[in-house]
């Protein structure tokens, strides 16, 4: 079992206090896809730092599309080995990226270990996020997916239904329920917000 610190990456300090305190076998820096020199900085010195006794890699993503930054992730987060301890530090970096790593955490709360966040005011503070999740029923899922299949927001109710295999009284009463959690508009049609794809993943 392995200790693996998924964090955002600006200025090295959290990062380097984060990795000192947990000690991690493998640490994961999330970097933006352009314009990062600062981050690259940081990077190298990390890994000078750490990198004879952490395994210290970079991944790029968006720097300001959350449900993106979300996506790549999950994807990091289902990567690792399903018996190490996962967890994140969201300190470092721009707030997108630091909420998109917030929501991967949150749709996959139960591989998280814990979440972090070090005050700048206090530089030996830690505190601990709490770990949510979005708690979807299995009809809501099949609902979220059935939606991000541009072809099905044009179905008609009945056929949605049809289509997802749940009654109709069924889809009426999760359309209302991920409506008011926002995370599907029904203004014009029936449409995922982004919250919703975060949702969904």
């Amino acid at each position: 079992m392995a200790k693996v610190l998924i964090a955002t990456l600006y200025s090295p300090d959290p990062v380097l206090l984060a990795a000192n305190r947990l000690g991690p076998d493998r640490l994961i820096l999330l970097l933006d896809e352009t314009d990062r020199k600062t981050q690259e900085e940081s990077f190298k010195l990390i890994q000078e730092s750490l990198g004879r006794v952490v395994d210290v890699k970079k991944v790029e993503t968006k720097a300001y599309d959350i449900v993106k930054i979300a996506e790549k992730c999950v994807e990091i987060i289902d990567m690792q080995p399903k018996n190490d301890d996962i967890f994140v530090n969201i300190t470092s970096g721009r707030k997108t990226k630091a909420l998109g790593l917030l929501f991967a955490s949150y749709a996959r709360c139960d591989r998280v270990k814990k979440i972090a966040y070090n005050p700048e005011e206090d530089k030996t503070a830690v505190v601990w996020l709490p770990k949510l999740s979005f708690k979807l029923t299995e009809s809501q899922k099949k609902v979220l997916a059935a939606l991000d299949t541009e072809s099905n927001t044009k179905l008609s109710l009945s056929d949605l239904a049809e289509t997802i295999g749940i009654s109709r009284a069924m889809l009426y009463r999760n359309i209302d329920e991920l409506r008011d959690l926002g995370y599907i508009s029904t203004e014009e049609k029936l449409v995922l917000t982004d919250a919703g794809r975060i949702a969904k993943l």
